[in-house]
């Protein structure tokens, strides 16, 4: 079942065409990679689901409801988190209160209760924290919660922003270049915990991946994209094998990689 619907998909930067009508379908509870060269439009279609950007044309369904033209905000109370290519935490918050801001759309204390302290507000506060330490736990960052994030290595600083993309209780997880700048270690940790999020919390992944590694390792389904159209689809086995593909996107050097992958 199909949780994610994209139809006819067109975004345009003035003349530029970053999406081509662009059909996609994500499943439900699965690991979908979408891959490309640099401007194929991965990047903007993440931000045409996320309500960044909207598109001139085209729709865009997440569990049978229209995201077209709904703000950001809305679009993570219906299920949809992400994280950047760059890192965005905030860097002189603790690695707790990142989590924390991560679930501050879920709480319903008004001004009036945190200005009195109110029983309700109190009792969620600590709701709250202990939510944030079990995600702090999830993700292998338990006893650095006082931490300030800038002061974390590179790999818990991306573990971090999972944990409060998690904190949004997101049913679909868009994950932007996870592995960027990772040393083998890391990456492998963090294919890993990919697929963690999928089996042990039911949350659909898509990802776009630079590492065929990565892609080749842990997605059931890959999309390629080249100048905002898709020119491929299928299984990681397949998309190996797809001469487009390999002449559009990954050279000879590249398919060797995929191939060893």
């Amino acid at each position: 079942m199909a949780i994610l619907i994209a139809k006819k998909v067109t975004k345009q930067f003035g003349g530029l065409v970053a999406l081509d009508r662009l059909d996609l379908e994500i499943q439900e509870r699965s690991i979908h990679s979408i891959i490309g060269p640099n401007g194929a439009g991965k990047t903007t279609f993440f931000n045409c689901v996320t309500g960044f950007y909207r598109p001139e044309e085209g729709e865009i369904l997440f569990n049978n409801h229209s995201l077209v033209g709904l703000p950001p905000d809305k679009i993570v109370r219906l299920g949809i988190s992400r994280t950047y290519q760059n890192i965005r935490l905030f860097p002189n918050l603790t690695a707790m209160e990142n989590v924390l801001v991560g679930l501050h759309g879920h709480l319903k204390s008004n001004f009036f209760g945190i200005v009195i302290k109110s029983s309700f507000t109190k009792r969620e506060e600590a709701e709250a924290a202990e939510e944030a330490r079990n995600l702090l736990r999830f993700v292998n960052l338990s006893g650095k919660g006082d931490f300030l994030a800038k002061n974390l290595p590179y790999g818990d600083q991306r573990k971090l922003e999972i944990a409060r993309a998690l904190a949004s209780k997101p049913k679909l997880l868009l994950l932007d270049e996870p592995t960027a700048g990772m040393n083998p270690k890391e990456t492998q940790d963090m294919m890993d915990f990919i697929q963690r999020l999928r089996d042990e919390l039911g949350i659909t992944i898509l990802l776009i991946e630079h590492q065929m590694k990565v892609v080749m390792g842990i997605s059931e389904t890959v999309t390629v994209l080249d100048y905002g159209e898709k020119i491929a689809e299928g299984s990681p086995g397949e998309i190996q094998r797809n001469p487009r593909v390999i002449e559009a996107y990954l050279g000879r050097g590249s398919a060797e990689e995929v191939a060893a992958a």
